[in-house]
Parts: C-alpha cells; sequence; structure tokens
C-alpha cells in the first residue's frame, strides 16, 4: 500500500509539474505576435470566388485596350519587335486572350499566327524553319496561339515525334530563344493553366454548342483522355526551358474574363512603352456639293432584317 501511495504522489508530482510548465509557456508566449497571419478556416479557404459580370469585365478591360493602343503607337515609332507565345492544354484559353487583345489594335502591327499541321514538305525541314518566318519585322507585334512548343507538348504526347527528337528540342530551344532575343525581339511565353473539371466543362461546352463544335476535334478528346502524359510533357518542358532570359509566365485561367485581364495587364507590364506624343489635328470641312448630283443608280442594298 506504501508503495502505491509513493506512485500516486509521484504520478501527482509530474501533473502538477507539467501544469506549471504549460502556465509558463503560455506566460512567455502571450505577448508573441505571430510572423504571419493565421490561416483561413477551412469552410472560409474553400469558398469560390465570386464571378465576374460581363459588365465589370467591360468596364476593367477598357482601359487595358487604351494602354494596347499606347504600347502600338510606341512599336511603330520606336520600330519595337514583340513576339507573345501563348501555350496551354486544349481549351485554357488562348485564342480567348488573344482576341481580347487585338480587339482595339490595328492588323497591321498585331499579326497572329495559328499554323495548321505541318506538310509532307514542312515535316521534311529543319523543325523550327516553318516558324522563323512569323517573326516580328520593326514594328510588328506577333501573338503565337501554339508554337514551336507544339513538339514539347501535343508532338511528344501524341508520338508524332520521336524521344530523340524531344529531347534535342528541349535542349536546342533555350539556345534559339536567347538568339531571338539578342537579335532584338522582346519575347514573352505564357502558359495558360486549366483545371481538370474545367476542362471537361469546357469540351462538353463544345459539343453542346454548335458555334464552337469546330474547336472540339478527336485530338482534343485524347488530351483528356491523356491529362498525366500532357502534365509529364509540361513538367519536362519547364524544366528545359524556364529560363532567366525566357522565362515561363502561368495563367490560372478557370476563371476566363480574370485570366484575360490578368494575362493582359502582365503583357504590358513586361514592355518598356511610353506614350507617344499626338500631333494637334484639325479637320477640314467639307467641300460644297457644287454641280454634283445623286445618282439615279439601282443599288443592291443589303435587306434590313434586324
Amino acid at each position: 500500500m506504501a508503495k502505491d501511495k509513493k506512485s500516486k504522489k509521484k504520478g501527482k508530482n509530474r501533473v502538477d509539474e507539467s501544469q506549471e510548465i504549460a502556465a509558463e509557456l503560455n506566460h512567455v508566449t502571450d505577448n508573441i505576435v505571430p510572423a504571419v497571419d493565421p490561416p483561413p478556416a477551412a469552410e472560409e479557404a474553400e469558398k469560390p470566388r465570386a464571378s465576374m459580370s460581363g459588365k465589370d469585365f467591360d468596364k476593367a478591360m477598357k482601359p487595358l485596350q487604351v494602354e494596347l493602343v499606347k504600347m502600338q503607337e510606341w512599336v511603330k515609332a520606336t520600330g519595337a519587335k514583340i513576339c507573345v507565345i501563348f501555350e496551354g492544354r486544349d481549351t485554357a484559353g488562348k485564342g480567348g486572350v488573344i482576341r481580347r487583345i487585338t480587339e482595339r489594335v490595328s492588323p497591321r502591327v498585331f499579326h497572329t499566327v495559328a499554323l495548321s499541321a505541318p506538310t509532307e514538305r514542312e515535316k521534311s525541314q529543319m523543325y523550327f524553319q516553318r516558324y522563323l518566318p512569323h517573326l516580328p519585322a520593326a514594328g510588328e507585334v506577333v501573338l503565337f496561339d501554339r508554337s514551336w512548343y507544339n513538339r514539347a507538348g501535343v508532338e511528344r504526347v501524341m508520338g508524332f515525334a520521336t524521344e530523340k527528337q524531344v529531347e534535342d528540342f528541349l535542349m536546342i530551344t533555350p539556345a534559339l530563344e536567347k538568339a531571338i532575343i539578342y537579335s532584338g525581339v522582346i519575347l514573352v511565353k505564357y502558359w495558360l493553366e486549366v483545371s481538370m473539371e474545367e476542362q471537361a466543362k469546357r469540351f462538353q461546352e463544345r459539343y453542346n454548342d454548335y458555334r464552337k463544335i469546330w474547336k472540339l476535334s478527336p485530338m482534343d478528346l485524347e488530351a483528356q483522355a491523356r491529362w498525366y502524359d500532357y502534365s509529364r510533357a509540361r513538367d519536362a518542358m519547364f524544366a528545359a526551358t524556364d529560363i532567366p532570359e525566357s522565362p515561363w509566365y502561368v495563367v490560372p485561367s478557370d476563371d476566363q474574363r480574370r485570366a484575360r485581364l490578368n494575362c493582359i495587364s502582365h503583357f504590358l507590364s513586361l514592355i518598356p512603352y511610353e506614350e507617344v506624343p499626338r500631333s494637334k489635328i484639325t479637320f477640314p470641312k467639307r467641300q460644297a456639293k457644287g454641280n454634283y448630283k445623286d445618282p439615279n443608280y439601282p443599288f443592291r442594298y443589303v435587306p434590313e432584317k434586324f
């Protein structure tokens, strides 16, 4: 019994000692300010962000398009050469970003390049040969809707290129891009990242909306089936070609409107453009009609259905 009492006393002493240590630690840490804010509650962290309305999107887009025009005038005045590459999985939104960039600018300055599958002759050429003629000259901005990086993505995953060809491509590309940059071209590379769930949703939309059926091909269905093959190909591409001179910028694109705004805003931030002074214009008066008479001609007017 005496032994049991001693054991209980020792146990009680340990409890009291632990409580004293805990109290002392609490006293010491009471006045310590955490270095970072505590993480949000799980339910708050998982709360989806409200979608942006079309009205809010147009309001945010307008000043960006004004800046794009300012950049365009600077490109023309200085002879700058800009090349922008848009890559990403199918449905990631590459075309949507490009359309918004080119919506209010001159097609004589901004050129979109979206090459179809290579011909038999092009297949026999040096791989980069069919892309190089599309690089910008002075006073031009070229937007590639997919580019030479097809070799690292779709060609690799779908077996259109051998592993040796892909390895050679990944080894050569950084040197080629450095040469492009050293020639005076501002080279910008974007990867639009879409989630698995959002990609499946957009594929279904393409199937259901007749206006989008041309976007849905057997290759697209394979892209969904081979999600992780594309993930591995992307990871290898980044590891080999994300270099300081020519980095990859990733644009999360599940929210299409915000992705477009974020991408365009970032693109503008990379270009050292300045507003070009505009000379004042005085519009002339129209000449007098004089002896001109409206012709009695049977013009073929378009029917006014709307």
